[in-house]
């Protein structure tokens, strides 16, 4: 018989004081049924703490496992945001290295710079994107960023400009989900998306060499993992024991070969609506999570070479016709000069190319559906481009290979997103200089931080890049040093840069010292402006920079790098060299405020108090010039100059 609820808590609660005979005795039960229960009843609790001790200890060991891989410093730190200087941020520059897992050279971001603690007059924009968002090939100082960080501090001088550009080459939408969270605790003002070209081969795409399936939530969560130690080490396990029954092959051709290779994919295949499926997902996830925090978003359409690239690979698909027979129909349309159906089958050749380097269209009308949804605007940067090409359809006059724009393609995507903040009260909200917005281009341009050897690396990155797969096959892939052929210094810094053996400042600095040592000052200031743009807290660009000028006399040039050094960090030499400046074009209150500043600074300077006396005689006050003057004597007595302005000024105040 089953004992009663009753008599379970009878027997528990006198369990203790009386004895097995005792407790069958007093409730008139068989001795084997109580005896039955109370063992059942012991077991339970002893199970559960078994239960639970074997789970702490898991967690112990495992928290413990990391904490050790941590000090010992295996793996990567992918903290999103990591300071080369006190007080500023860059994004990690090996945060990369979570989406690709079988690449030891990753890509990275531009490194553009911030400040840790957001000042009041500060605007700040992240960017979005992959490599077309990244500035390709003329990163890191080409991307449409560049331009609307030039354009921005141009027209609202009184704001500080940070325009942070998180895109990188061969990334994709799951990228940018990872780094949205942290993009948010920093406060943006605006975000800005272009991308979507690498939604099937950027790291972790269902087409890409490196991929772990169709499942977001799967790769979403290895994405996260990611930044624990203890799951590094048993990725690199799983990788070692992987490898042992693998046949090793080095990593050759360009990152794009590399990511894709023999991945085709054909219109409205199941991998085809994956990848749309992939790109919907993890956009609503972005907007979603930038609504919440109410963050200004603005989207771009993708544009891309459509008149001058054929596909690139064409397959035979069920109700389709092939790539290839499409695109030269469209090219006798544009010969015939019928540019709207020319137009139209550029764009349906683009769609059914098998391999998905350029975005279908279908994701453009995604872009579009998200816009609508999130109430976010949408920059129509593709129609934009037809309407800047000749016969209104986009080719080699605004790109310089299937989807990376020209830099006058880059700064025309800068423009136009610049427009549509004005158009949606985005831009800053301090006072603007008014400039007319032709005139705001015009000077933005013209002033853009962009040198010769930029250019030659950024046509020696297409020559390299058209020169694999799958621009030609591999057996036609001529040697690098047949392919490109340096005639001059600029051109061999560019070679080396492409080539692997130097990096990009490097090869910026030989060429800044190549023009000085030349005299050739308007070269060497260009150059010297590409690394102050890249590197604007770095004072020794400025320096060197301004040193060399003042040495050239050329002062309004070196009035330029003085004036962003003395932003950063004031000396008495950035400040001396301000005001003697400001004094020579007869720019009284700021030459005295300099000067004043650069005693502060270094008060036995007597070429500080010989142009501070030449100030107070521009103000006429002449008692105040002669006690100035005469201090430069006690400590130059022999200062060019001085004793005679020292008599003028004594015959002045008889």
């Amino acid at each position: 018989m089953a004992l009663s609820n009753k008599q379970k808590k009878w027997i528990l609660k006198n369990r203790s004081k009386l004895t097995l005979d005792a407790l069958s005795k007093e409730m008139r039960l068989p001795r084997e049924e109580v005896d039955r229960f109370l063992k059942a009843s012991g077991s339970r609790p002893l199970k559960r703490i078994f239960f639970l001790l074997t789970i702490l200890i898991s967690i112990i060991f495992f928290v413990l496992l990391e904490l050790a891989l941590r000090i010992f410093h295996y793996g990567y730190d992918y903290t999103q945001w990591v300071s080369p200087l006190k007080g500023e941020y860059i994004l990690n520059t090996q945060i990369a290295r979570k989406y690709f897992y079988n690449m030891q050279d990753v890509p990275r971001s531009d490194v553009d710079i911030f400040d840790v603690v957001k000042k009041p007059n500060s605007f700040r924009i992240f960017v979005l994107g992959e490599s077309a968002a990244a500035g390709y090939p003329f990163l890191p100082n080409g991307s449409f960023s560049r331009y609307l960080q030039q354009r921005l501090s141009l027209e609202y001088p009184d704001s500080k400009i940070e325009v942070v550009n998180c895109a990188m080459t061969a990334i994709n939408s799951y990228a940018m989900r990872d780094f949205l969270p942290g993009i948010l605790k920093e406060k943006p003002d605006l975000i800005l998306i272009y991308a979507g070209n690498n939604e099937y081969y950027g790291a972790l795409g269902v087409g890409s060499m490196e991929s772990f399936g169709t499942s977001r939530a799967l790769v979403n969560l290895v994405i996260y993992l990611e930044q624990f130690r203890t799951f590094q080490l048993l990725r690199n396990v799983m990788q070692r024991v992987a490898g042992l029954f693998e046949k090793k092959q080095a990593a050759t051709g360009t990152l794009m070969a590399r990511m894709a290779r023999n991945q085709y994919i054909g219109l409205d295949s199941k991998v085809y609506e994956q990848g749309l499926e992939q790109f919907k997902g993890n956009m609503t996830d972005i907007l979603e999570m930038a609504r919440k925090q109410n963050v200004p978003v603005i989207l771009g359409t993708l544009a891309c070479n459509l008149k001058d690239q054929p596909p690139f690979v064409s397959i035979r698909q069920n109700n389709f016709p092939p790539a290839d027979t499409v695109f030269r129909q469209a090219e006798a349309n544009l010969a015939e000069k019928d540019y709207r159906a020319a137009d139209s089958l550029f764009r349906y050749a683009k769609d059914l190319d098998a391999l998905r380097f350029r975005a279908p269209t279908d994701l453009n009308e995604e872009i579009f559906a998200l816009g609508k949804e999130f109430d976010y605007p949408v920059v129509n940067i593709d129609s934009a481009f037809d309407a800047f090409s000749p016969d209104h359809i986009v080719g080699d006059n605004l790109m310089t290979d299937h989807l990376h724009p020209t830099l006058r393609g880059y700064q025309l995507i800068g423009r136009l997103y610049y427009d549509e903040m004005e158009r949606t009260g985005t831009l800053p909200k301090t006072k603007p200089r008014n400039l007319a917005n032709r005139q705001q281009d015009s000077i933005t341009v013209s002033d853009f931080p962009f040198a010769r050897i930029d250019s030659v690396i950024g046509e020696y990155r297409i020559k390299v890049l058209k020169n694999d797969w799958p621009y030609i096959k591999p057996q036609d892939m001529i040697p690098i040093y047949k392919l490109l052929t340096p005639r001059n210094f600029i051109d061999t810094l560019a070679y080396d840069l492409v080539k692997g053996g130097t990096d990009w400042v490097v090869v910026h600095k030989d060429a800044a010292e190549y023009y000085a040592l030349r005299d050739d000052y308007t070269q060497f200031d260009r150059v010297m402006r590409v690394l102050v743009s890249q590197y604007p807290m770095s004072v020794d660009y400025c320096d060197y920079a301004a040193t060399v000028l003042l040495h050239a006399m050329d002062y309004s040039e070196a009035y330029f790098y003085l004036a962003r050094r003395n932003e950063v960090q004031p000396t008495a030499f950035s400040e001396k060299w301000l005001g003697i400046i400001d004094l020579s074009q007869n720019r009284v209150p700021s030459a005295k405020k300099h000067l004043s500043e650069s005693l502060k600074y270094d008060s036995d300077d007597a070429q500080v108090w010989y142009n501070l006396a030449g100030v107070y005689v521009a103000e006429k006050n002449y008692p105040k010039a002669l006690e100035t003057i005469m201090k430069t004597l006690a400590l130059e007595p022999n200062f060019p100059g001085a004793l005679a302005l020292r008599d003028e000024l004594q015959k002045a105040m008889k």
